[in-house]
């Protein structure tokens, strides 16, 4: 390059945009990174995790998750076992409050601040709801952690309900960019999902919006995806890889290559530089160990740790050791309560 010239190389720009400026880098840019080839990966991530330490910082967040109901969804989430219209292994049942409230005690004593009620569902009814603020008071009194909850898709009632509740930070993923999600979903829309994350910005909760990658969608939707998530502008971005269920339209998907995931980590990075950013369900069995420790230096500051909703995690102790290893600090409870 002669003196003088104009600097494109995408990595020098995410240097100079990302890094130094805090500017995410916009659609075309992500694609750029997407593209890049794997002998430049190391460098790629070592950008990322310029941009991650820079504007958030060493800590890592650490959060468990519980579900209150599993399967019997309505729902035809293609990637999904807890859907009651496929014919896979998962079985609807709920969970009652002890059990409930020993899990978040589990979670706290794994270091973890956060705790998330899930349930598999479009969206709560009275009777889950009355649960779910059944649930928080009971965990309220035994334990010392923030409270998320995953519910579906609100009503403006609903939201309000949630909030009074105390719950801080509420997920509700777009899964995919949204010219792919058709491809992935057909009993709602991704319209319905971003109307859900609108009220919950409002209203003045955290917004954890996210999604899975290696669903079939391109590199250029891949972008597309970060640059919905970028307009957005949600507190935390939950990173998850496919993990083919059986049974699920999408259980004989290939898993996504290590290289791609490691890239795609980087690349939401360099597009959201001040979000939480977790690695989420399937990093077992696209990444595997090193490429867990890879992608904690290439953009990633938040984990969950244990199992997930319908697939094994990894033990807690093994992300926490890892963390230490690395020394990442671990973030300190931020109550809202």
């Amino acid at each position: 390059m002669t003196q003088g010239s104009v600097r494109t190389d995408i990595l020098d720009i995410a240097r100079s945009q990302v890094v130094e400026g805090g500017v995410g880098l916009d659609e075309q840019q992500v694609l750029t990174v997407l593209r890049l080839p794997d002998e430049r990966l190391e460098e790629l991530l070592a950008v990322a995790h310029e941009a991650r330490l820079a504007w958030c910082g060493p800590e890592v967040e650490v959060e468990g998750i519980i579900s209150l109901k599993t399967g019997g969804c309505p729902e035809d989430c293609h990637f999904c076992s807890q859907s009651g219209l496929f014919e896979s292994p998962v079985r609807a049942a709920r969970l009652d409050i002890p059990s409930l409230v020993e899990a978040a005690k589990q979670t706290a004593k794994s270091g973890a601040t956060e705790f998330c009620i899930v349930a598999a569902v479009r969206g709560p009814d009275a009777r889950l709801l009355a649960q779910v603020a059944a649930g928080i008071e009971a965990i309220r009194n035994e334990v010392e952690i923030d409270i998320a909850c995953s519910l579906g898709m609100l009503t403006q009632e609903q939201v309000d309900q949630l909030v009074s509740m105390g719950v801080h930070r509420y997920n509700h993923n777009l899964e995919t960019s949204r010219s792919y999600f058709p491809n992935v979903v057909t009993t709602h829309t991704w319209e319905e999902r971003w109307e859900t994350l609108a009220m919950v910005r409002d209203a003045g909760m955290e917004v954890c919006c996210g999604g899975i990658l290696g669903m079939g969608e391109t590199l250029e939707q891949r972008a597309e995806f970060t640059a919905d998530l970028a307009r957005l502008e949600p507190d935390e971005v939950p990173l998850n890889f496919l993990n083919p269920r059986p049974g699920t339209p999408f259980g004989d998907l290939d898993v996504l290559p290590a290289s791609d995931a490691l890239r795609a980590v980087a690349a939401f990075r360099l597009a959201l530089p001040r979000t939480i950013l977790r690695f989420a369900g399937g990093r077992e069995i696209t990444l595997g160990d090193l490429g867990a420790q890879q992608g904690i230096l290439g953009g990633i500051n938040a984990v969950i740790v244990g199992n997930y909703l319908t697939t094994l995690g990894r033990p807690a102790e093994q992300d926490l050791d890892l963390l230490d290893s690395l020394r990442m600090p671990i973030k300190a409870l931020n109550s809202t309560i």
